[in-house]
């Protein structure tokens, strides 16, 4: 039985330690190229495949695929985009086929190993902004993320049990640091 339990525990974390792209293309990932490295000169990068993770700013459909615009953020353990208020630029990834802009749309987050084709230079605002170029081989978008806010359970006695506000767990010498002794001892 114990055996039993050990293998689907262990079934369980290799299912969990499961990468979005696979070990194929992570073994081909030069994992040394950093971002702020590929913007400064994407030309020098040509033909090496990289790991890089966003947030979509536009989606745009050509004749021979699909062109994402994306703003680079960091990547997390599981290389998930992270951190999403900081980033190095931005950088255009195409994709040889047809993505929906209604999924595949500005705000949803991606994680793409590409190879570096060049760069390109595209009016961004007022500006000339070169923008690294990368052939995507794959590509994953990130699940929505939804909060769900559950209301503060209601009990017949309130929210400090059926002791009241006046019963305090935690008695002298560790009264102080117990929030209740603030609220009572202002």
């Amino acid at each position: 039985m114990k055996k039993l339990l050990l293998l689907f525990a262990g079934i369980a974390f290799l299912a969990g330690c499961a990468h979005v792209i696979s070990r194929d293309v992570l073994d081909q990932v030069d994992r040394q190229v950093t971002f702020a490295e590929l913007q400064k000169d994407p030309l020098r990068y040509k033909g090496v495949t990289v790991l890089l993770g966003g947030v979509i700013v536009r989606t745009v459909m050509e004749k021979n695929g699909t062109l994402l615009e994306i703003y680079q953020t960091a990547l997390d353990r599981s290389d998930r985009p992270v951190d999403l208020d900081r980033s190095e630029g931005r950088f255009l990834a195409h994709y040889k086929g047809f993505l929906d802009s209604e999924i595949w749309r500005k705000g949803r987050r991606v994680t793409v190993a590409g190879t570096v084709e060049g760069e390109k230079t595209r009016k961004l605002g007022n500006m000339e902004y070169r923008y690294p170029y990368l052939n995507i081989r794959q590509i994953h978008l990130w699940k929505k993320e939804t909060y769900i806010y559950e209301p503060y359970p209601s009990y017949p006695w309130g929210p400090y049990g059926p002791w009241g506000p006046w019963w305090d767990p935690f008695p002298y010498p560790f009264l102080y640091p117990h929030p209740l002794y603030w609220h009572h001892h202002r």
